[in-house]
Formats: structure tokens, sequence, C-alpha cells
């Protein structure tokens, strides 16, 4: 059987179980056994020991709980809110006030955080009350929110690039490094956005009061200022190779509980509270984890991925040709399935084909993360646009049409980022190790 046609059978099992309503690990997981079971028999099934080993135990993993814990010890102590109204002083006059802060908050809140869902929850629960009262656009106000939350897969640490990561044996601190440049233009060219569109239709956005003086603006800067040194204290140490991924999320939650106990609300009870929604939030993940390696193996079984990627080279497709139909895939896939599910599907396929067009792993990762951001605003399903409809009182159709600007900004810079790999590879050719 081609190896297109054995691709369309798991694939279409796989979209009839998602159509059914069916959880993403369970629709991943049940072709993967079936595909694995027709391949080679009962015992074909008998790796699926030593894969939930081998796909379960790996250090870098570790990460990903510790960085969730610190983003729930910020939101459980109220810092979140401190965030936000800090920033809100330091750049309410620039043009677009609050919506400024919108992106700022979401650039800021990303660094401590790593997941775009966790962003546009905590900066929109915080924002969109105080935008609505004061009579912000209400389409560009929940797109700005929703857009900015993509940043939180984009701007280190990111969930999506420790599992990229882990699957291509690639080096998750370069991999944050890698995105740091890329997300910084993207939160630029958001902001440049939004100020150009205040400047031309002044109603999007009344005008704010800054700082009234110094002291004002010493209270916002010392709002702020804490958490800078916390993105300096956490990323810092990996960019020197001081420590490790995972020791950098150690430090960075221990940073955060003396920041919520000492500048917060932080009680005993809120750390409890974030410990448990940090134990559920990573057996999500790493169940997801486990039915992607399971789904990676009957592919690699079957020699599927092999023959797939034959398959791609015999097209003869240019890479920008390439590009183009990762894109395609991507948009579809967005409409679909969460960013994890997208990662941890396609990598395994994609991975072996990229030394066929000399890309860089690094840089194709942050590349997979853009697209992925793409997918997180694109409707039907785009998880940011129901995340934010469901924190207001407006119809999803105004959140689809404020992020359609930033849909167009994240093209460009996608497209600056695949034309220039430096933008990407710069800093980690810096880093110490």
């Amino acid at each position: 059987m081609a190896p297109e046609v054995q691709l369309l059978i798991v694939t279409a099992m796989f979209l009839g179980l998602l159509t059914a309503g069916m959880p993403v690990p369970f629709a991943i997981v049940i072709p993967a056994v079936i595909y694995l079971f027709l391949q080679g028999g009962l015992a074909a099934l008998n790796s699926l020991g030593l894969v939930s080993w081998g796909s379960m135990n790996v250090f870098a993993l570790t990460a990903v709980p510790l960085f969730m814990f610190m983003a729930e010890i910020l939101s459980a102590s109220g810092l979140s809110t401190r965030i936000y109204g800090g920033l809100a002083k330091l750049v309410a006059r620039l043009p677009g006030g609050l919506l400024q802060t919108n992106i700022a908050g979401c650039a800021v809140f990303a660094s401590v955080n790593g997941s775009s869902i966790a962003t546009a929850a905590t900066i929109g629960g915080v924002a969109l009350p105080q935008l609505l009262g004061r009579g912000y656009h209400r389409p560009l106000a929940a797109g700005s929110l929703a857009a900015g939350g993509t940043l939180g897969i984009l701007i280190p640490p990111s969930f999506p690039l420790i599992i990229y990561g882990t699957f291509t044996e690639t080096s998750v601190p370069k991999l944050f490094m890698a995105g740091v440049v890329p997300g910084l233009i993207m939160t630029a060219c958001f902001m440049l956005y939004i100020a150009v569109h205040a400047k031309l239709d002044p109603t999007v956005a009344p005008r704010e009061v800054g700082p009234g003086s110094t002291a004002e603006l010493l209270r916002a800067l010392a709002e702020v200022v804490p958490f800078i040194l916390l993105i300096l204290g956490t990323l810092g140490g990996l960019y020197f190779g001081v420590v490790t991924t995972t020791e950098a999320a150690v430090v960075g939650c221990v940073l955060s509980i003396g920041l919520g106990a000492s500048m917060g609300k932080l009680t005993l009870q809120g750390l409890v509270q974030a410990i448990c929604n940090t134990i559920i939030f990573s057996g999500n993940i790493l169940f997801l984890i486990l039915a992607a390696y399971i789904f990676s193996t009957a592919l690699s079984f079957a020699g599927l991925g092999e023959q797939v990627t034959k398959y791609i080279v015999r097209l003869n497709l240019s890479k920008f040709e390439f590009y183009l139909a990762l894109f395609a895939l991507f948009t579809v896939l967005g409409c679909l399935i969460e960013s994890l599910g997208m990662i941890v599907i396609t990598v395994p396929l994609l991975y072996p084909v990229l030394a066929s067009y000399d890309i860089d792993p690094i840089l194709f990762g942050i590349i997979l993360v853009i697209y992925v951001e793409l997918g997180q605003i694109s409707p039907p399903i785009g998880i940011n646009l129901f995340v934010i409809q469901s924190i207001w009182d407006g119809k999803l159709t105004q959140v689809v049409l404020g992020t359609i600007p930033f849909h167009l900004i994240m093209f460009a810079v996608l497209a600056m980022v695949i034309a220039w790999p430096e933008l990407s590879l710069w800093l980690p050719a810096k880093m110490s190790r």
C-alpha cells in the first residue's frame, strides 16, 4: 500500500474520532494502536511498555510542570494584576492606551508562563472589564488579547518548544533563545499596528493619562521591575550556560514564591491550589506526549516516516513550496486541534524531511511555533478565540474580526524568519553552551 494511502487512512481515523468528540490524546492513540496491530499483530504491541517508559523518562519534560507552577503562583498571588497595572501606567500615553498594555502585558506574562491559553486567559481576565468599561473598540480589544496570548508559546519559556526539543533531541535552551528575537519583533509589530490604527481612527481607544508625577512613575516601575528580574533570573542563566532548562524553571519557581509572599497575596491555600492546577495541567500534557510517542512508534514500525520522506523528496518541491505546503497543512490542523496536538502529530513525519531541504532544526522549531500561533487564533476552533469569548459578553465573530489584522502581521513575521534565519539563529549561536 502506498505511503500516502496509509497516511490517509490513519488521518481519516484520527479526524473521525475528533469529529465524534473524542479528546485529542485518545483520538491519537486509538488509530496508532490499531495501525500498529495491523502491521505486526500482537507482537508489535509488546513495544508499548518500553514506549511508555521511554516517553515519560525524559529529564527535559520536568521543566513543563515547573514553569506551569511558576505561572500558577503568579496568578494565585494576584501579581498578574499588578503587572498589568504597572504596565498600564508606563505605556498609557502611547496611541492605543490600554490596547498597548494588552500586548506588553501578554509579552511579559509569556516570559514567565509558556502557555498561550494561560497568557490569554490571565491578561484577558484582568484587561477586558477595564477595556469595555472605558469604551474601547470591542473587536480590537478582543483581538489584541487573543493574538497577544499567542506570544506565550513563542517568547520563552514555551511548552511547545520543550516538547519539540524532546521529540527531536534538539537543545531546549537554544530553542528558547531562538524564540526571543522573533517574539520581540512580533510584539513590536503588534504594538505598532495598534498605534497606527489608533492614530488613524481615534475612536477605537480613548486617550489615557500616564504617570502624573515622578513618584507615580516610580510606583509603576516598582510593579514591573521585579518581574523583569524574574525573567532575567530564569532565562539569563540559560543564556550564559549556568543552568539547564529544568534548573532555570526551579529558580523561577523559587523567585515566584518569594515575590508572591512579599509583594502579592500568596497564601497556603493559594499555594495548594496552584499545585493542584499544575498537576492537572501536567497530566494532560504528559498523556498527550505518551499518545504521540505511540503514534510515532506505529509510523516507525511500518516504515511510514521513511516512505513519506522519500515521497516528499520525489515531489521535488523547492524550499519555498515546502513552506507553502506546511502553511496549508497547519492552517487546516489549526482549525481542528490545539497547539500541542499539532506538534506531536506532525513532528514525527516532518522532522526527517528537514535534512533534504537543509533546514536547521532550531529554525524549524520557531517556524513551527509560529504556524501553531496562527492556528491558535484561526476559526472555527482556534482555542484563544474561545478563551477570550468566554470571559466577556461579546460575540465570537467580534473576536474573529479583531484578530484578522494580527493574522496578517504574524504572516509577515513568519516570512521574515524564513527569509532571514539569522533572526532566530543569531542568539543561540552566542550562547555559552
